[in-house]
């Protein structure tokens, strides 16, 4: 076993101990325990900077400082179980470890109306996960379920996933990877099988689901100076995933990873989302429907000119356009407020102007480099699985 193993499992057992003397009153015992899992963390922090767990487990120092204070303070009630409850709430320990996920499923209410442009990820997501949904008979030899969008940030990579949880009328389960590793020291591997185990038993009861990772070349990707508790993560991960793909199981399980850093993934997690979708930033097309759509709401002065807006926004993604728009509301806004009028019930800000978007744009620059785009088109070319 390797120093960060040892260091790792060191600190699961101290921690374990000092929960169970802290439930039993002994506080002695559960801050000496609690110390020597301090102890364990920092070395291991110390020794492997780049670790991704690393916030985790200085959040953890944090959390058991502080319960050590109070188990050392001279108010017996404050340290005693009831107080411990509220502590022990914030902590998985290894007893749950067979329940299931306690992942939020949601029911998205995004339509595809809503998802402007991108008719190519759109044809792909369809082809992918609506058609094998709505005619599985149509597929004799199954269907693919894992599909990565990567491209640019704010480019609609998290909405293209939730609209099509929508079309399909999906259990809609996104993971953040800070939830993954934050729940227990050493159990994110038991984190992902939980969730991949209550998906899978929805899935099985009939009910599509889709699990979405967001930024997940923070938890698939390639790192260096890895620890046990990242490589069992990732492998489990691996385990789920193939698992997904076994003959005979023609239940509605589809995971879709988005990253904007396509080239920091694991080539073995690559080649397991059998389809691989660039979303790129808006075309023209895409950039006029964004204005339309996010100017439905607003007033206009007579000269503003959408098409023209369109043209000097080249380069701009999703996200952009959408910050300019919230820009020129917010201009007129405290022009209303700076009058003084605000607090008049009947008051209302003056319509927007064309020089109101000109000058918005002009102070925002596009939130994509062409440098980045083409490293996006590169790994594009290399690994595309359309």
């Amino acid at each position: 076993m390797s120093v960060a193993n040892q260091l790792e499992q060191s600190a699961m057992q101290y921690a374990s101990q000092a929960v169970q003397f802290d439930r039993m009153g002994n506080r002695e015992k559960a801050a000496e325990c609690y110390n020597n899992a301090i102890d364990q963390l920092q070395k291991l922090v110390r020794l492997y900077p780049d670790y991704t767990f690393n916030r985790l487990y200085i959040e953890k120092v944090t959390t058991y400082k502080e319960r050590i204070k109070i188990l050392k303070s001279e108010d017996g009630e404050e340290a005693g179980y009831e107080k411990f409850t509220s502590f022990e709430s914030r902590q998985t320990s290894t007893a749950d470890t067979t329940e299931e996920s306690k992942e939020i499923v949601e029911k998205p209410n995004v339509k595809w109306a809503e998802v402007a442009g991108l008719e190519d990820a759109k044809k792909a997501i369809k082809e992918v996960i609506v058609y094998p949904v709505k005619r599985p008979d149509l597929f004799p030899l199954g269907w693919s379920r894992g599909l990565l969008l990567f491209g640019p940030p704010g480019c609609g990579k998290t909405l293209l996933a939730a609209a099509v949880a929508t079309e399909i009328d999906a259990d809609f389960i996104q993971i953040d990877p800070a939830s993954i590793m934050s729940k227990w020291l050493g159990a994110a591997e038991q984190n992902v099988a939980k969730i991949f185990s209550g998906a899978r038993k929805n899935a099985i009861d009939g009910t599509p689901v889709i699990i979405f990772i967001d930024e997940v070349d923070s938890i698939l990707g390639v790192h260096t100076n890895e620890v046990g508790g990242e490589v069992r993560m990732r492998n489990q991960f691996l385990k789920e995933m193939d698992g997904l793909q076994d003959k005979g199981k023609n239940y509605h399980l589809y995971v879709v990873a988005a990253t904007n850093k396509p080239w920091d993934l694991d080539w073995a997690f690559i080649r397991r989302f059998q389809k691989r979708v660039m979303v790129p930033l808006p075309d023209y097309a895409t950039r006029l429907q964004m204005f339309e759509l996010n100017c439905t709401q607003l007033e206009l002065t007579p000269d503003v000119n959408l098409h023209e807006l369109t043209k000097i926004t080249d380069g701009y993604s999703g996200s952009d356009i959408k910050d300019v728009c919230q820009v020129v509301r917010q201009e007129v806004i405290r022009e209303l407020f700076e009058s003084g009028k605000a607090y008049e019930k009947t008051s209302k800000p003056r319509a927007i102007s064309m020089k109101d978007f000109v000058t918005s744009i002009n102070n925002r620059k596009p939130s994509v480099s062409k440098e980045m785009m083409v490293s996006y088109d590169k790994w594009f070319d290399q690994f595309k699985a359309l």
